[in-house]
């Protein structure tokens, strides 16, 4: 064993120990336990971020941990290879997305080796491939079959630049992310899944995720939004068609004093007919956002439209408005505005001069001015005819008997979420496998003409996408009659593929079926772990498509998987400076990165200052954040691995916080953990030298050599605890340093001291093993411990190791600390009570005074009441 810690040469030997003995390569083995730990698998983007290091960190050592409790642990990794970068990517260095996707492979394989990952390779696939992609084609025809997908008509935020639908998020102030181009609100034949099939399942199947963070899936619950209320009409004057709305506020009903439409409404597109001006009104509402967000924090806009609707109850007449904030996807397209009650609709009609009723008297009876704001709170019901006076219950419940009973109403329970569009204009993605007849039917590809492979070898310019342009692609014959047709030129959501890969590792080398039986031994996902930013859309898409996938009998079981752990995000120090321009006006902030920066600490480590290398003039320090691009805060994790080794890095993702936490990134953080490891190669190759010890007699033990080893399996059993069931490996880590800490101050050159020490190193190496495994690896051998630590079980706690020969009392008189006294354990209580008032210190206090009573509590203290 060598005297210094040099990582540069261990982790390489290590990591080709692991290979050619292919220690994480599983199979299904029927007579052990299974344990299925699994990462949300990375986009190729072509490098790690410290936020990648910190989450797959977490998986390994779970995958790990479970691998020494003498658990079948698969843990495999894959490549969620499809999407928008590879295509930006494509425009920018005039590569092919299929090229610039691959090459990012190879190279972030190279990466997570590096890091020690102990994933089974063999497993490995990119949704690109279409291996991969030729089942959720073939699954897709069978859904279409049984009538789950289906295509419509659908509002979509359109990039007229770019030629694609543009997500939520990439439409910033009404223009695309990339091309800056004005986002059109187009309505275009989507695909669709449906989810909503499912909803009431996927609402109550949350209930049953007791290993499931409450975050998730109160974030879960609110996105499916199950709501009750009533839906009813309105009539539109001078015509038979009515304006149909949903509302869980139908105490409200008498305070409505307009109706809003979104601008593809057709009664909105009707009236717009002949009148440019609301023409140019709707033209405009579709050049809006429909993010939620956008919808919330933009300037509320409307036109009426030159229609009323009428009361249904009390037959006046109300305004119909074209709004903005109205969209035709949600609910019916139109809403019944009640700007007495409602935040909102009490902005908009204040902006528009329209009446404000007040219909609901709070419950404090405190004083409220309606031309101040809405009264968003229940209460009882005023100015509501025969329904004043009542509470909410009771006039919910009155209302929609009133319009049950006459055939204008009906209770509903409504859902917030809709059907999952899964079409996507873009180039690189799976090819939907439809085909256009000429008589206008879509036809699901035949399952020996699957996959529809998409060509990779294209010239790809951004003007939309190629496949588009392509005769070879496009062009194909009617399955039915051999007659020309044309191919769908859509491509799927990458979520698609997102929402079953999980599956799919089970048997990634099935080739004649989308999963085998494989997957039902290892299914569910006993752990997962990713971050929250995805608890909504893909965690929600993958327990809809197990639902789906079990249906179709290919799994078991309804959720996919039994626990989660969402990670908290890796921050660091910014460091910026406030532009000026010429007119002395603030003219936007620079950003720099510590590289780029001499700093200034205190005595205790933390900067203080910051100076620019480039121009030796100061920069300001700003707050701790998210790791990012834009603020220029991030560290580069392969420069962390060729300064400190793979086993510092990982050490001090762990060790700083609890997983779920943020852990912010700092210096003195790295250094410390690498001078954690150098200390401990110290300790064990001191104790390597001093020869092989005697076999350990516990019966030959004195009182100190006990009390280290019973410090030692109150280690062992916190550190069980801590990772296996609270996954807190901070507090893991911290136990064992501080068992470290008790053995620097074991001073004993015994034979018996040396075989004590020599079990606390093994079970210190073997605990430590799942964080810093390539350094246990080699102190593992050092030690003389048979066999690799990769396949050494986890130290076992020894109870009777625990056992005490001694107790510590302390000794109170009146409440007040006098004495504290070492007693043998199981000391009767009256024997404890004598010898508490033999002590000299609690005689002071007792002698010539009445003892009134004695308390004690077991293993801890003894009260002496005087009088």
């Amino acid at each position: 064993m060598e005297s210094r810690y040099q990582p540069a040469d261990i982790e390489p030997q290590v990591q080709n120990y692991w290979r050619d003995n292919r220690c994480f390569e599983v199979t299904e083995d029927p007579d052990k336990e299974k344990f299925y730990c699994l990462c949300m698998f990375p986009y190729p983007s072509g490098a790690l971020h410290m936020g990648h290091v910190r989450n797959y960190t977490i998986g390994d050592v779970i995958a790990r941990y479970q691998r020494m409790q003498g658990k079948n642990v698969l843990q495999p990794i894959g490549w969620d290879a499809f999407g928008l970068p590879a295509e930006n990517a494509a425009m920018k260095n005039k590569v092919p997305p299929a090229n610039w996707t691959r090459q990012n492979i190879e190279h972030m394989r190279g990466q997570f080796e590096r890091l020690g990952m102990g994933y089974d390779w063999s497993r490995e696939f990119a949704t690109c491939d279409p291996s991969y992609y030729r089942w959720e084609q073939w699954f897709f025809t069978r859904l279409m079959k049984k009538g789950l997908v289906y295509k419509k008509n659908a509002v979509v935020n359109w990039d007229p630049v770019d030629q694609t639908v543009l997500a939520n998020e990439q439409v910033i102030d009404g223009r695309g992310w990339r091309s800056g181009a004005l986002v059109e609100r187009r309505e275009i034949p989507q695909w669709f899944m449906k989810i909503t099939a499912y909803v009431e399942e996927l609402l109550t199947g949350l209930d049953t995720l007791d290993g499931w963070p409450d975050s998730v899936r109160t974030m879960q619950r609110n996105w499916i939004g199950r709501s009750v209320g009533l839906e009813l009409a309105f009539p539109i004057e001078n015509s038979n068609e009515e304006l149909v709305v949903y509302t869980t506020r139908p105490d409200t009903l008498f305070g409505v004093t307009y109706m809003a439409v979104a601008a593809e409404h057709p009664l909105a597109r009707e009236a717009a007919q002949g009148n440019p001006e609301l023409q140019a009104f709707l033209d405009e509402c579709r050049q809006v956002s429909s993010s939620e967000a956008a919808l919330e924090t933009m300037e509320k806009k409307g036109m009426p439209i030159g229609v009323n609707a009428r009361h249904p109850i009390t037959g006046d007449a109300i305004p119909v408005m074209a709004a903005n904030f109205v969209l035709m996807d949600y609910g019916t397209g139109a809403i019944m505005a009640v700007p007495g009650h409602d935040e909102r609709d009490w902005e908009f009609a204040t902006k528009y001069t329209l009446p404000i009723r007040q219909v609901i008297e709070p419950e404090d009876d405190g004083e409220h001015d309606i031309s101040r704001g809405a009264i968003v709170a229940r209460g009882r019901l005023v100015n509501s005819g025969d329904f004043s006076g009542m509470q909410f219950d009771e006039a919910f419940d009155a209302i929609a008997d009133w319009f049950e009973s006459r055939g204008k109403g009906k209770r509903r329970v409504n859902y917030r979420l809709r059907d999952w569009g899964v079409s996507r204009q873009r180039y690189w993605g799976a090819p939907i496998p439809v085909i256009n007849a000429a008589d206008g039917e879509t036809l699901p590809v035949p399952e020996g003409d699957l996959p529809v492979v998409l060509p990779e070898d294209v010239n790809f310019d951004g003007s939309g996408s190629p496949i588009k342009s392509m005769p070879e692609f496009i062009e194909t014959k009617d399955p039915r009659d051999g007659a020309p047709a044309t191919r769908e030129t859509d491509t799927f959501d990458t979520f698609f593929e997102s929402s079953w890969y999980y599956a799919r590792f089970a048997c990634p080398d099935a080739d004649d079926a989308m999963l085998d039986e494989r997957a039902r031994y290892w299914l569910p996902v006993d752990q997962y772990v990713g971050g929250i930013e995805h608890a909504i859309l893909h965690l929600l898409y993958a327990r809809f498509f197990h639902r789906l996938m079990r249906d179709e009998g290919l799994v078991d079981g309804d959720e996919p998987m039994t626990n989660l752990l969402t990670q908290g995000m890796v921050n660091a120090q910014t460091y910026f400076r406030q532009q000026t321009g010429a007119d002395g006006e603030e003219a936007g902030v620079s950003w720099y990165n510590a590289s780029e920066l001499e700093l200034k600490r205190n005595e205790r480590g933390q900067v203080t200052g910051a100076v620019l290398t480039e121009d030796g003039q100061p920069v300001e320090i700003g707050g701790v954040e998210k790791m990012s691009k834009s603020k220029r805060n991030g560290v580069d994790p392969q420069e962390m691995i060729d300064r400190y080794g793979a086993d510092t890095v990982r050490l001090f993702a762990m060790s700083d916080v609890s997983p779920d936490q943020g852990l912010e990134w700092t210096d003195e953080g790295i250094e410390g953990s690498f001078r954690f490891h150098k200390k401990l190669w110290r300790a064990v190759h001191a104790h390597v030298e001093r020869g092989a010890p005697p076999a350990l007699a516990v019966d030959a033990l004195n009182d100190g050599q006990l009390t280290l080893r019973r410090k030692l399996h109150a280690t062992i059993a916190k550190a069980t605890d801590d990772i296996g069931r609270r996954k807190t490996f901070n507090t893991a880590i911290a136990a064992v340093r501080e068992l470290m800490n008790d053995i620097a101050a074991f001073k004993d050159t015994s034979p018996e001291g040396h075989a004590v020490l020599q079990e606390a190193w093994t079970a210190i190496i073997a605990m430590l093993s799942p964080v810093v495994p390539h350094m246990a690896h080699v102190l593992w051998e050092a030690l003389g411990c048979e066999g690799a630590v990769i396949d050494a079980p986890w130290p076992v706690v020894d109870e009777s190791a625990l056992v005490s020969a001694s107790e510590l009392y302390v000794v109170q008189v009146n409440g007040k600390l006098r004495a504290k006294l070492s007693v043998p354990a199981g000391i009767g209580r009256d024997e404890l009570e004598a010898t508490a008032m033999a002590d000299e210190n609690v005689q002071r206090f007792t002698d010539g005074k009445q003892v009134r009573k004695v308390i004690v509590v077991p293993g801890k203290l003894v009260n002496i009441v005087v009088g």
